[in-house]
């Protein structure tokens, strides 16, 4: 009979905790090593109470826009009285309450289904003391042990970048991990920082009914996103009445009593209540012991490993935002169970970044999969359609005025490699796309396929049809 294969996972973010449940499956041995709480950061201070958040921003927002579809909040009619945004109100309190209470079952939920499975799981910290072994140092501040292994999983994740002149305070100054102790909601805040995190917190707390004030160092909100679909972004906030600085380098923050003041390198300052620092992240493979396992980082402080999750050490493997491989709890996740499967010699596909979904959840929502607009322009084979929603039936009748549904494909055979979706619950509408990029589909398969009426993804179906010649003209 053939020993049980033995693995030590550090840390319980999702690339950790889907690891253990494919390995506890298969049969092996598991042992979690987790510090902060099962979950990670993506359920404990990122994705989840983040998006919990914005779901009330979301109620806020349709609220503040329901005059238009002839809803009348307190009795009163188109007529009477102040706007309905001003009618509207949020306990800021209550909201991160709810928040930390939803972080905190769903970390439970992950518990009790590593517990069903058999795995066992250590509060504490733990760093490689060789490729085959495990030094783990209890929470509770007992007595160190060392585990012996056949194979080790690092899912260590990543911590918020701060900036030395910039030092957050917890109380005025703050992280995206820290935003959930406020009590009362920002008179004015300013956001540093114009990528997903810092578009995210900048749109809801707008929507709650903070002043805001994003300061972004580049040309553009979302950078990193579709040209298009940021522009739309972007004019949403000025028109919703958030201050947006592009090309404004934040140099200093300094607290002043109750408020704060930020420095640009141009010699302008913003003065706010709170200041949220969304610049970036750090890995945490800090005193992980990576170098007495032979296991290579990158010039970042990342874990480079290979489409299966393999590091530079032999029966090393890696997972999630410690890898900087497209830092999405849904990639951290498929990281695991790859690695897992990769390991105990179950079937196994590389990681297909090409297939990946991700989503911004500002409002409206900006859903991505696939070919991006640039790797169009660099193929020189590849046609593109852009369908606005405004002529959506649906979206009119929901009151959508922006956004737009955008699919990539090859000229000749149609394939389908690429999306964009600007929309309310664009998170929903990139699914079809995304199996249509990641099964090879065609614009013809596609637009063949039946839809609801009215529906906002008949816009998908309809692009397609509209594809359909460019396709084959070129």
């Amino acid at each position: 009979m053939s020993r049980v294969t033995r693995i030590g996972i550090i840390g319980g973010g999702p690339g950790g905790y889907e690891a253990a449940l494919v390995a506890a499956q298969l049969g092996a041995e598991v042992t979690v090593v987790d510090r902060d709480g099962l979950g990670g950061s993506a359920v404990l201070t990122d994705c989840v109470p983040s998006k919990t958040l914005i779901a009330t921003a979301e109620v806020m927002t349709d609220t503040a826009d329901s005059g238009e579809l002839g809803v009348r909040l307190g009795g009163r009619g188109d007529s009477g009285g102040a706007d309905p945004a001003d009618r509207v109100g949020v306990d800021l309190g209550r909201v991160n309450a709810r928040v930390t209470a939803l972080a905190l079952a769903q970390s439970a939920d992950i518990a009790a289904r590593l517990e069903r499975e058999g795995v066992r799981v250590v509060r504490g910290t733990g760093r490689l003391d060789a490729r085959d072994r495990l030094v783990v140092s209890p929470g509770d501040g007992g007595t160190e042990e060392t585990l012996e292994v056949d194979a080790v999983l690092l899912s260590t994740g990543a911590h918020p970048r701060v900036l030395p002149d910039a030092a957050p305070d917890g109380e005025r100054i703050l992280t995206w991990e820290q935003l959930y102790d406020l009590a009362a909601l920002p008179e004015h805040l300013v956001v540093v920082g114009s990528g997903v995190t810092g578009a995210e917190f900048a749109s809801a707390y707008t929507a709650l009914g903070s002043k805001v004030t994003l300061v972004s160092s580049r040309d553009r909100v979302l950078p990193g996103e579709d040209a298009d679909a940021a522009a739309v972004l972007e004019d949403v906030f000025v028109r919703r009445g958030m201050t947006v600085l592009s090309r404004s380098r934040a140099g200093a923050v300094r607290r002043q009593g109750e408020r704060v003041v930020v420095s640009l390198d141009d010699g302008r300052t913003i003065e706010g209540s709170h200041c949220l620092m969304a610049v970036g992240s750090i890995p945490n493979t800090a005193g992980l012991g990576c170098e007495s396992a032979g296991v290579r980082l990158d010039k970042g402080g990342y874990v480079e490993v290979d489409r299966v999750s393999r590091t530079s050490a032999t029966g090393v493997y890696a997972a999630g935002d410690c890898t900087g491989v497209l830092m999405l709890a849904s990639v951290a996740a498929m990281q695991g169970r790859i690695a897992m499967w990769h390991l105990l010699g179950d079937a196994v596909g590389p990681l297909n970044l090409r297939a990946v979904s991700s989503n911004v959840f500002t409002d409206p929502e900006i859903a991505t999969v696939g070919w991006t607009e640039s790797d169009m322009d660099d193929s020189g084979s590849t046609v593109t359609v852009k369908l606005p929603l405004a002529t959506n039936a649906r979206a009119k009748m929901q009151g959508v005025h922006e956004g737009f549904v955008k699919l990539f494909a090859r000229s000749g055979s149609g394939t389908i490699v690429g999306g964009v979706v600007v929309a309310p619950r664009a998170s929903e509408l990139i699914y079809p796309i995304a199996l249509a990029v990641d099964g090879r589909l065609t614009v013809d398969q596609l637009a063949h396929s039946f839809t609801i009426y009215p529906s906002i993804s008949g816009s998908v179906a309809e692009a397609a049809r509209q594809l359909h010649t460019k396709v084959w003209r070129g």
